[in-house]
């Protein structure tokens, strides 16, 4: 629809529609000069705001409408539909809105021309005042790190941020690691150089933490200095877990960490014979993606298909399927026995099964290691399998040190309060707000949904919940044919969901969830799926 546009007091004013085109619950776009904006009837209420998702630019239109917020139909970022906030995430950013008001049945917005050219906005922030002495230190380069610093300064913390990363680049945009691995580095930096000089936190790359002292509040960093802290962020994720195995060492075994390793992996996989090993999401998004480039690719997992533990066997049957179609060759419910080399440099992999791939380049994707090692002797508990323990509020058993992220051990509200490591970026970006959030002394709980996506060959599977113990999955549509919508049950309740092009089935899931409600096993199980609205 496009709108018709009015001067009116120096301002200008567009006609949306009439009052009765939108009932209430229901949102559309609208052309305003040749820009969309999307238009909201939310408890009886209108707003109009930016139409696309302020992450990957999807189109909010196609999302999940809930009371006053709309959640993006491809990440699950979630923004409030009144004043244009990005209230979950993936995403940083917020919308640009505009005041609506309703005259004679009709509904017009008023807008300067400068703002409708926006597409996202950056919240208020303040900057660092040199006479605030007060240091909050955070380890760790990634989303929780950045959202922390961020609401700090949106909540107009004036003290000194500092932020310490072993990664060469400033906070980037991980996911596209596997996804689109020849990324430049320009492309996926969340923040510029002057975003963090305007808003005063500095950011340390190639330096890394190596211990914390809590008693004296200061950390050693591996070139022997020291900084002191009046409170401290623990948010190092994990690394990528080696292979342990004889000839793990050869040139051409590869790890996947760091925006260098995609692009070596990448580059030296140009015309060569590829061996993936670990049927991951890491692995399978790398086999995808060297799938067009790589002269062979040949995937090595130890169950019978990919993610079936997590979206269980007949989406990795149908995910497996799909990569077999683009000359990915598979080798399940097997192991890798022994890397062997020429001249120092990989040649081929022996399986316990007794086939022997050629291979020109290794990638292993065999999970992760929470980082936290730094931490021996400072006495914040650690979990037997090296996660930092924190609680609801972020907070670890010591003193004004706070942990989010990767790295760490939670309360999943979901789940109530079972303790769980969610390795997800929109998980980590949430830890990072309510971490600075208490570090302000604003008590605030982690309440949000878990919510991450996989793509592979151009397509994406989004999943919401938390599956773990599932004993059933009911699906609508068709698996075999791509297209579908999974439910996972436990206990008679829906724990999780995942689609393949059933948008916005899994956003609008999660927004049920995230408001407290139950879905029941029989609501799944139902022809009609009405309750969901899609």
């Amino acid at each position: 629809m496009r709108a018709v546009g009015l001067a009116e007091q120096g301002e200008v004013t567009a006609l949306l529609c009439q009052e009765a085109d939108l009932q209430d619950g229901q949102m559309r776009e609208v052309a305003v000069e040749d820009h969309k904006v999307l238009l909201v009837r939310a408890d009886g209420r209108y707003s109009a705001m930016g139409s696309r998702c302020t992450h990957y630019n999807a189109p909010l239109v196609k999302g999940a409408l809930l009371g006053n917020k709309v959640r993006c139909p491809f990440h699950g970022a979630c923004f409030n539909v009144t004043t244009g906030d990005i209230e979950e995430f993936p995403g940083l950013d917020c919308l640009p809105s505009y005041k609506v008001k309703v005259k004679d049945g009709n509904v017009y917005m008023s807008y300067d021309r400068k703002s409708l050219k926006l597409s996202k906005r950056v919240k208020e922030m303040s900057s660092r005042e040199l006479e605030v002495n007060h240091t909050t230190l955070l380890i760790g380069g990634g989303p929780a790190a950045l959202l922390c610093a961020e609401t700090l300064r949106q909540n107009f913390y004036k003290g000194r941020i500092v932020m310490i990363t072993k990664d060469a680049l400033p906070p980037f945009d991980k996911p596209k690691l596997s996804k689109a691995m020849n990324s430049d580095s320009s492309k996926i930096l969340l923040r510029t150089e002057d975003f963090f000089k305007q808003y005063g936190i500095e950011v340390w790359t190639q330096k890394e933490v190596v211990s914390v002292e809590p008693i004296s509040k200061v950390v050693k960093l591996n070139d022997d200095t020291v900084q002191p802290y009046d409170q401290l962020l623990v948010s190092t994720g994990c690394r990528a877990r080696p292979l342990d195995c004889p000839g793990q060492h050869l040139v051409g075994v590869n790890l996947l960490q760091t925006h260098q390793d995609a692009q070596e992996i990448c580059r030296s996989c140009q015309g060569r014979k590829a061996v993936i090993i670990g049927a991951s999401f890491i692995g399978m998004e790398v086999a995808s993606y060297l799938s067009t480039k790589a002269a062979s690719v040949a995937m090595v997992g130890t169950t019978e298909y990919p993610f079936e533990k997590i979206l269980g066997p007949e989406i990795g049957k149908m995910t497996m399927h799909m990569l077999e179609e683009s000359n990915v060759k598979f080798y399940m419910k097997d192991r890798v026995l022994e890397i062997r080399g020429e001249d120092g440099k990989v040649k081929e992999v022996v399986l316990q099964s007794g086939a022997v791939l050629e291979a020109d380049v290794v990638v292993a994707g065999i999970g992760v290691i929470p980082n936290s090692d730094f931490l021996m002797g400072s006495k914040v508990q650690i979990d037997s399998r090296k996660s930092v323990i924190i609680d609801k509020f972020m907070k670890t058993n010591v003193s004004d040190i706070y942990g989010a992220g990767d790295v760490t051990s939670f309360p999943l509200t979901i789940r109530e309060g079972q303790r769980v490591n969610i390795c997800h970026w929109q998980m980590a970006q949430a830890h990072g707000r309510v971490a600075a959030l208490n570090m302000l002394n604003k008590p605030t709980e982690i309440d949000s949904v878990p919510f991450f996506w996989t793509v592979l060959l151009g397509k994406s599977i989004r999943y919401t919940g938390y599956g773990e113990g599932y004993t059933e999955i009911i699906f609508k549509g068709k698996v075999e044919e791509g297209k579908f919508l999974a439910f996972y049950i436990k206990e008679e309740v829906v724990v999780a969901a995942a689609s393949l092009m059933f948008d916005p089935a899994v956003a609008r899931i999660a927004g049920l969830m995230a408001s407290g409600l139950l879905i029941t096993k029989t609501q799944a199980q139902s022809d009609d799926l009405s309750w969901l609205k899609l």
